[in-house]
């Protein structure tokens, strides 16, 4: 099993590796060319759609991923669980597209939203259906543990999202460009996605078999808390965007939006981790091996809070100098929301993997309570400061709901009875932050804006692995063992001889 983590989180990493970079260059871009106002717009749109999404998908999604990956003697379990998906997606997404149809045509989404927004929620429409699909055959492949294929399908979604939405933004089409983008990129993806699906097992008879005997109890229980646990998660992501639309104006939700998503740039890493840990986790969790499970989470709480820790003091050291190269001099009213967001972005980092090995175990009621308790935090905080501070009122207030979310799960794990803390070496780590703070934090200043690009990062980095393993935080023997699965294996086993032929290598 570790193995087969170990390859799952790979593909995924790799995906999620792939993903950031279009991200990264393609954000400033359509920041840039739709302005601030337009980027509140879209960035509107997103969290409404992501929100509404929760509805319609999620219990499909996640459902799907875990009952695939369970260990069920049963005849055609396989099929049976795809078959059942299948036609529930259908459903729901039908059922959510035809009820914004609904919404725009009566005048409802003018009178709460503004007039101006009702044709881009036609075109939310049809995205629905397509990006109900789209996770579902994505998830599917990701239950058969074929991550190999399931993430090559997401970066192959964003590369068509920006060949198209660029192109379209850039000869004025604006927002709506950018969702017509997304409609044909995703209508594109459902075909391959189904294509790789059916190279499993037959979609036509998967669609056409029956659910007898399939456990209707805990198909829907899981289905049904999944929904509420996502929407909680989702929460964090989202209603600090539309809170700030109420109260502010769609330049403010702009500046923040770009803020929000460089802060989320430390969570590629963590992504990976938990996306394959819930089928991993549901086969350990299925087969009783819960010290497996504790072990694995807590080791990967540690990794996730080294690398997440370093990359939040890199950025920000370099904030100052990184939000108005990035985005263009008029972000520059994101650096102070960026700063303030950085801890609980790292909180919300350390939260992920603890969620994942618990969602395995099928039973939510406490992940969801230490979620909600979360979710209720970030939303009366954010509905207590925005009104007064604006954007640095909902960094601040997202911050400590982040932050939040680690605490909360912690508790949460210990009560489904496993211990994510078992091996995270904490105290060891809050020591290397507080060393490596003091040099990647001075850099700047001291050598100034342009060097300090090119200095701090691998100078901060080698000053952080240095307090690592100085504290503990990190063992040689472990690093190499993790090196081993990864594509670098020969390279690490070349040098590993030469060092031992020359006599500098102690095992």
């Amino acid at each position: 099993m570790q193995r087969s983590i170990l390859e799952g989180f790979g593909a995924i990493l790799s995906g999620k590796v792939v993903t950031l970079m279009i991200g990264v260059i393609t954000t400033p871009i359509l920041y840039r060319l739709l302005g601030p106002s337009s980027y509140g717009v879209y960035a509107f749109l997103l969290s409404t759609f992501a929100l509404y999404m929760i509805f319609v998908s999620s219990g499909v999604t996640e459902g799907v991923r875990k009952f695939l990956a369970e260990d069920r003697d049963r005849p055609d379990w396989e099929r049976r669980v795809v078959g059942f998906y299948l036609r529930l997606a259908f459903v729901l997404g039908v059922v959510g597209a035809g009820l914004i149809v609904v919404a725009t045509r009566t005048g409802l989404v003018a009178r709460y939203a503004g007039p101006e927004f009702a044709p881009y929620f036609y075109l939310l429409a049809a995205m629905v259906l397509l990006a109900q699909f789209r996770a579902v055959n994505r998830r599917t492949l990701m239950g058969f543990g074929l991550e190999r294929y399931s993430e090559p399908i997401k970066a192959g979604n964003r590369i068509l999202f920006v060949c198209l939405a660029i192109p379209l933004v850039y000869v004025g089409y604006g927002v709506t460009g950018v969702l017509v983008g997304t409609i044909v990129a995703n209508a594109v993806v459902v075909v391959a996605g189904i294509a790789l699906v059916h190279r499993e097992l037959s979609v036509t008879r998967a669609v056409r078999s029956s659910a007898d005997g399939l456990p209707w109890r805990s198909l829907m229980s899981f289905n049904t808390l999944s929904i509420v646990l996502v929407l909680l998660m989702m929460s964090l992501y989202h209603v600090d965007i539309l809170l700030l639309q109420w109260f502010t104006d769609s330049t403010s939700v702009g500046h923040y939006k770009a803020a929000l998503q460089m802060a989320e740039f430390l969570w590629f890493v963590p992504l990976a981790i938990q996306m394959v840990f819930v089928q991993s986790m549901s086969n350990l969790w299925s087969n009783d091996r819960v010290a497996r499970v504790t072990k694995v989470t807590s080791v990967s709480t540690r990794y996730t809070f080294l690398l997440t820790a370093v990359m939040a003091l890199g950025l920000a050291a370099l904030a100052d100098v990184v939000v108005p190269l990035y985005y263009g001099p008029q972000a520059e009213p994101a650096v102070t929301p960026l700063l303030i967001l950085l801890p609980g972005a790292l909180g919300f980092a350390l939260a992920r993997p603890i969620l994942a090995a618990s969602q395995g175990k099928g039973d939510l009621a406490a992940p969801i309570a230490a979620t909600g308790v979360a979710a209720g935090l970030n939303l009366g905080l954010n509905l207590l400061l925005i009104p007064r501070y604006g954007m640095v009122g909902a960094a601040a207030a997202t911050s400590v709901g982040y932050g939040a979310m680690f605490l909360f799960h912690v508790a949460s794990a210990r009560h489904l009875g496993f211990d994510p803390l078992a091996d995270a070496r904490l105290a060891r780590i809050a020591v290397t932050v507080a060393l490596a703070a003091v040099p990647i934090l001075a850099f700047p200043t001291v050598i100034g804006d342009p060097a300090a690009l090119v200095v701090v990062p691998p100078v901060g980095l080698a000053a952080f692995l240095a307090c690592a393993f100085g504290t503990g935080a990190l063992d040689r023997g472990e690093v190499r063992e993790l090196l081993r699965s990864t594509p670098l294996a020969p390279y690490l086993a070349a040098v590993e001889r030469r060092l031992a032929t020359d006599g500098g290598y102690d095992e």
